[in-house]
């Protein structure tokens, strides 16, 4: 018996783009949905057809093959022999249908977790300020962090010894159930957030809620050549996990204060060099400042004779040292030919003079 055309199935032109395949399926599957049609193999069976349709032109590659070669060019593949098999697969488009939870489908919803397992930490994020040279060359900060930890006084479960009690509004499930038409959705309990227990008696150092304000110092190496707006990971340096879990990831995003001489940009920088018309038009040395520790650092180039306003002079490796530590970019002197705006009678005696000499 030969199959039925995929797009017939989920009645869509085979112009349909993503967004109205999408759209598409999520109606289909809510009509031939399992727990709308109990005990009818005839939707159970429309139910996988629709979902083998949608996975395969949902699929680029697949849905090239289907248009050029029909089912011959899938070799087979594209169906589903379980209910459960579909709903692990789309768990995107039936969680955006139901919620996302548990949601009470005959078992073919996702597995819940267990909300008493160890919980890794939560990440951290903070931010750090350098100056030029502090980014350039590397710097050693301690930062300060004040974030809720698990209270050491009842192990994170806010009950005063540590002492629980089933929880009296879902039973001890950690979920509870609601019938809304057709379907019985099922939702993290409100009172226990789904662990299932609650505190005999709160906590008395964190009044039950599991964690206190904690404040802590840390020690951060930035490494040579950060920049602006770049975020340094320390592993396992954020917030502590619950139940014995990790503890999370400490983030700090990095800003580096502007400096009067230089510009970045990557690792090349680029400097504002201002000459006289005689040292441009004659040639001269002239000393530009050196991205060093040592602030007054300088060093001397050489300006061509014949340099024009706006010509670049290349220091190569006088820029930022490199991340990964092999060399320094370029220093790029942009020239500025200035013009003074007072003369005085020698000087412009001088000028008209030598103003004569190009004529």
């Amino acid at each position: 018996m030969s199959k039925p055309d995929y797009y017939e199935v989920l009645e869509v032109s085979r112009e349909v783009t993503t967004v109205e395949l999408k759209k598409a399926y999520r109606k289909k599957a809510l009509e031939y949905h399992p727990d709308r049609n109990p005990d009818n193999p005839d939707a159970e069976e429309r139910f996988k057809l629709c979902a083998e349709a949608y996975s395969v032109l949902s699929d680029p590659q697949k849905r090239q093959m289907y248009d050029r070669f029909g089912h011959a060019g899938l070799g087979g593949a594209g169906g589903f022999g379980d209910v459960g098999d579909i709903f692990s697969q789309f768990q995107d488009i039936f969680g955006d249908l139901f919620g996302g939870g548990g949601f009470g489908f005959g078992g073919f919803g996702r597995r819940r977790r267990d909300p008493n397992a160890p919980t890794r930490g939560a990440d951290i994020r903070t931010d750090v300020s350098l100056s030029f040279r502090e980014a350039a060359f590397g710097t050693t900060r301690q930062i300060d962090l004040s974030h809720p930890s698990p209270c050491e006084a009842c192990s994170g479960t806010g009950a005063k010894d540590g002492e629980l009690e089933s929880c009296h509004t879902c039973g001890g499930r950690g979920q509870v159930a609601r019938a809304q038409g057709a379907f019985v959705l099922t939702t993290t309990c409100p009172t226990c957030h789904g662990r299932g227990s609650a505190a005999k008696e709160a906590c008395d150092q964190c009044d039950g809620a599991g964690q206190v304000d904690s404040e802590r110092i840390v020690k951060v190496n930035v490494p040579a050549g950060v920049d602006t707006g770049q975020s340094l990971r320390l592993s396992g340096r954020g917030q502590e996990g619950t139940r014995g879990g990790p503890a999370g990831d400490l983030y700090v995003t990095v800003h580096v204060e502007r400096d009067e001489d230089f510009e970045r940009e990557g690792f090349d920088l680029i400097h504002r060099l201002v000459v006289t018309y005689p040292q441009a038009a004659l040639g001269a040395k002239v000393d530009v400042p050196a991205l060093e520790e040592d602030e007054d650092a300088v060093q001397t180039i050489k300006v061509p004779s014949g340099t024009q306003n706006g010509e670049t002079l290349v220091v190569r490796g006088a820029g930022v040292p490199r991340l990964n530590g092999r060399g320094r970019g370029d220093l790029i002197c942009v020239v500025e030919v200035v013009v003074p705006k007072k003369l005085t009678r020698e000087q412009k005696r001088l000028l008209r003079e030598l103003d004569g000499t190009f004529e």
